[in-house]
């Protein structure tokens, strides 16, 4: 069985879309923990709710270091929680935060990240890159799942799904419609992880 961890720094409503699928038998796995840089994420709410281990970690005990090392501080102590849970996969799900490099390096292609737009078009964060989708007029957009490298949205793509935008869309309403985008092909690629069906040749994803 999988062993999945998940970093959250607000609701972590794809999640749910995880935990769902996982109690009906779609997902051979459990998410042992949880993990928020933020100390009232919904998402630590919604993980005591469904009986998972939930910790909150302030980066603010190492703020008298550099920027640098605060943030490799941090991610050692975030990988101390990771290791004591057996966690085998890590999905960032409304992470907040960039990853340092030790920590990319130490679980590569191990992260999955997700996304709301077809990468490599509209990197950035949530509710900005649906109104700069809006405002440029775009017709598509999507979800994007990737593994994390040391960049910034940039990782290899493990799958990615459209979503039409329709003539008075608005931020929310294409979040909403987004969000099942994403919820969708996260619990694809936990499945298809867990069965073994996911490599990384070259840094592209290849899907047995």
């Amino acid at each position: 069985m999988l062993n999945i961890g998940v970093l959250a720094s607000t609701r972590a409503t794809d999640l749910q879309a995880v935990i769902d699928a996982i109690n009906s038998g779609k997902i051979n796995a459990e998410i042992s923990v949880l993990i928020s840089n933020k100390k009232g994420a919904y998402a630590l709410e919604r993980a005591k709710k469904h009986d998972i281990k939930a910790f909150f970690i302030d980066i603010k005990k190492y703020s008298y270091m550099s920027k640098e090392k605060q943030r490799e501080s941090f991610d050692k102590e975030v990988s101390n929680v990771l290791e004591d849970n057996k966690v085998g996969l890590i999905l960032l799900i409304g992470y907040l935060k960039f990853l340092s490099p030790w920590f990319v390096n130490k679980y590569r292609n191990r992260i999955m990240n997700i996304h709301p737009s077809l990468l490599p078009k509209y990197p950035g964060m949530d509710r900005e890159v649906h109104a700069e989708v809006l405002r440029n007029g775009e017709k598509i957009t999507g979800a994007t799942l990737h593994f994390v490298d040391e960049g910034a949205d940039t990782g290899p793509i493990i799958m990615q799904k459209e979503v039409e935008i329709e003539e008075n869309e608005t931020v929310d309403s294409l979040k909403e419609k987004v969000q099942k985008a994403e919820q969708e092909i996260i619990v694809k690629a936990v499945d298809l992880f867990e069965k073994g069906k996911i490599k990384v040749k070259d840094n592209k994803v290849i899907i047995k």
